[in-house]
């Protein structure tokens, strides 16, 4: 049974001897690891940093990046069929202005692609669209994250702006 009260509690241990600084990448498991790599270099604009063959890595593996690291995402071409999309909910990507998330709405909705939600979330409050890959892995662009200040703030639940749309 979910106690929300119980996990809200949850705190990073006192003394643990290293702190994580960032997500560093996410690796998925894909049917097709050329129309995976397409969709992500020409929908959401990433570089591909390196690509194993399928000598190396049976179905193949492409290594991708939307900054200076090396990778931020990976795929490995081993699924043979359908995602059960059980495992992963989404993957997020950050962009710099509002702006920016109106006009990948515009870009997706050119090419075809269903936006699934769009507006503003709840924890968190950043402003989103959301879609799918071509396996369906749910992906979210955003603007805005809240940030979590030095005092440990976090923005109560009573002043989350849920919008609907990114007119509202």
């Amino acid at each position: 049974m979910f106690d929300a009260d119980r996990v809200k509690r949850l705190a990073r241990p006192q003394g643990l001897p290293f702190q994580i600084g960032k997500i560093g990448h996410i690796v998925i498991n894909v049917r097709d690891v050329a129309k995976s790599a397409e969709f992500y270099t020409q929908i959401l604009g990433f570089q591909i940093s390196d690509v194993y063959p399928k000598e190396m890595v049976p179905g193949g593996m492409v290594f991708m990046r939307c900054n200076p690291d090396h990778h931020g995402i990976g795929f490995v071409g081993c699924m043979d069929g359908e995602s059960q999309h059980i495992e992963l909910n989404h993957l997020a990507f950050e962009v710099a202005t509002l702006d920016e998330v109106l006009r990948a709405r515009d870009y997706l909705h050119d090419r075809g692609i269903p936006i699934d939600f769009e507006g503003r979330r709840r924890a968190g409050s950043q402003i989103a669209i959301e879609f799918h890959d071509p396996d369906g892995h749910r992906l979210e662009i955003f603007w805005g994250l809240d940030k979590v200040g030095s005092d440990g703030r976090i923005r109560p639940a009573s002043e989350w702006k849920w919008a609907h749309s990114l007119e509202d």
